[in-house]
């Protein structure tokens, strides 16, 4: 017979915890199991039918198992009990699941523990020194009295512990008890667990642990510390959590995974998973190598996974983890560059700036009547439509699609207060947007249009208002993004620098000198066309101090100042 014993803590999927069962008895490891409390008698029954057909299985006293509860903890208890008084061979005793699965041969669990016959495996931890707590109990779970379960009476249970907190209510912790954690899977020696169990204080320890919360993290490992003369803090069973505690749960594609860990068995595993079964309770051929556990080799891989849980992947919004506000793993996925003012002021500046910097140049996306993609297409890259009623039934979201679904390649779009302004927040807070703005700019097609002057005095003064509120979101103190913003006036005065910035930035990593400028438009009389919203009433102060013409007008034409310089 085995020198290793193991209690097996059961409560659903009793087909698989009989075959794992099996499993362990076929190498002469004897198993005791508990069922919960809650599994029907008859479902009960015929289990322990099936199962007693094998004579190194037995069952123990039944405890009602909820989480949380002190019945995991008696369970346990019982069922060491049994296996020590049944098998006095046992030299150590492997605290296991219904859900857990063997990885490596038995007999390899067997020589490994029959080489460190002192040994106990099992985590523990001062609550100083724990990083795994969720919920904000820790030393407090020793202190305080929990007579409401957490997951079935939630309600009653926060308010009973801010009503202990507030009365300053405490309990008294055992004297020469210093509390410890961990996980609830332990490899306990015969020498260690039954002092345990035999201390004639065990009655005094019992109900003090069973008014702690999660007794099962905490019973075994407080008082291990206490009779073992050589502990190591750590387990023997593969267990993973996840960052709101809740334990992984391993499926067929995680076989290779479970392999590389080398750890001697794991837990959670799906129940249907036919081929992590196959593969460990029959594979014999493909069983791992010797070797010393180390489910350190694949924490990196879940510790990505919990990044990717808790915060995705930039620019990423998905059904499983949409973002609180202002908890974005990045707003957009790529940088994208946002122009205000410059298609107005330059001619077929679209086609002019794609060929000088290679990116996809939009038109105004926001614009009210459609979505003006590249191209005139209609739909683009995510079956994004032009629809500007499906844009505007979520502003953000389209942005922030059209940026994911064309990541590595730059986006470039034309913007104006004439636009749906739902995005601007977005802009400002996104690092990676770039934004350029000419302030004043919508000015020019009112100038170049044919209509009544009322008109557009009034329909000036709206633009306005509206871009002076956009210029006090990209000038706030939440900003992150590259903003750059001119006047018309010092724009049109100087624009050749401004211009081979933007470009630059935009462009491949090394710039060089531009040799193709776009077109300025024809700005003869803009100058009077402000002055005389001026004088009927309207002050157009985002343009800048832009000088109003007066020259004679016989004089010659002066040339227009060039602005590319070689």
């Amino acid at each position: 017979m085995s020198t290793v014993g193991i209690v097996m803590l059961v409560h659903t999927a009793l087909d698989r915890a009989q075959q794992v069962a099996h499993h362990w008895t076929a190498s002469g490891c004897p198993v005791v199991i508990h069922v919960d409390k809650k599994v029907p008698r008859r479902t009960y029954r015929a289990f322990h039918d099936a199962c007693m057909k094998d004579p190194l299985i037995r069952f123990s006293s039944r405890h009602r198992c909820d989480w949380g509860t002190w019945g995991i903890v008696a369970a346990s208890q019982s069922a060491s009990e049994l296996l020590l008084s049944e098998f006095p061979d046992i030299r150590h005793v492997y605290l296991a699941s219904g859900s857990c699965l063997p990885l490596r041969p038995v007999q390899e669990l067997i020589d490994y523990l029959a080489s460190r016959p002192r040994t106990d495996f099992i985590e523990s931890a001062t609550t100083a020194d724990v990083p795994w707590t969720v919920g904000g109990l820790d030393h407090e779970r020793f202190t305080l009295r929990f007579p409401f379960s957490w997951k079935k009476q939630r309600w009653l249970f926060d308010r009973y512990v801010n009503l202990q907190r507030r009365l300053g209510i405490k309990r008294k912790i055992p004297a020469g008890i210093v509390p410890h954690m961990g996980s609830q899977w332990w490899c306990l020696t015969r020498q260690t667990l039954s002092a345990i169990l035999q201390d004639p204080e065990r009655p005094m320890f019992d109900r003090y642990f069973s008014k702690v919360w999660i007794p099962d993290e905490s019973y075994f490992q407080t008082l291990a510390r206490q009779y073992s003369t050589n502990i190591e803090s750590r387990s023997l069973t593969l267990s993973k959590f996840d960052f709101q505690g809740k334990p992984h749960i391993f499926y067929d594609d995680h076989l290779q995974l479970l392999r590389r860990s080398d750890c001697f068995v794991a837990r959670k595993i799906w129940p249907r998973a036919h081929r992590l079964y196959d593969a460990f309770l029959t594979d014999k051929a493909g069983a791992m190598k010797r070797t010393e556990p180390n489910p350190g080799k694949i924490d990196r891989i879940f510790a990505k996974a919990v990044e990717r849980r808790t915060r995705g992947r930039d620019g990423l919004y998905m059904q499983s983890r949409f973002p609180r506000h202002g908890n974005e793993n990045g707003l957009t996925s790529n940088p994208y560059s946002m122009f205000q003012g410059f298609t107005e002021l330059f001619e077929n500046f679209e086609p002019w700036l794609a060929r000088a910097t290679g990116a996809r140049v939009h038109g105004h996306l926001f614009g009210p009547d459609r979505v003006e993609f590249a191209g005139g297409q209609t739909m683009i890259n995510g079956a994004l439509s032009d629809s500007a009623a499906i844009r505007d039934y979520n502003p953000t979201s389209f942005l922030t699609s059209l940026i994911w679904n064309t990541r590595g390649e730059r986006q470039c779009f034309q913007f104006g207060p004439a636009d749906n302004q739902e995005i601007n927040w977005l802009l400002a807070r996104d690092p990676n947007a770039q934004v350029s703005v000419i302030t004043g700019a919508w000015a020019v097609p009112l100038f170049r249009s044919n209509r009544n002057f009322a008109d557009l005095r009034k329909e000036a003064a709206r633009l306005q208002q509206i871009e002076s509120k956009h210029l006090e979101i990209l000038r706030s103190v939440w900003t992150k993004a590259r903003v750059r913003i001119w006047t018309m006036a010092e724009f049109v005065e100087a624009p050749m620098e401004p211009i081979q910035t933007i470009v630059d930035e935009i462009g491949p990593a090394n710039p060089r000198r531009l040799t193709e400028v776009p077109t300025m438009v024809d700005l003869t009389g803009f100058g009077q066309f402000l002055q005389n919203l001026k004088n009927q009433g309207m002050h157009p102060y985002l343009m800048g101090d832009f000088p109003v013409e007066q020259a004679p007008v016989n004089a010659p034409k002066e040339k227009r100042k060039p602005y590319l310089v070689r």
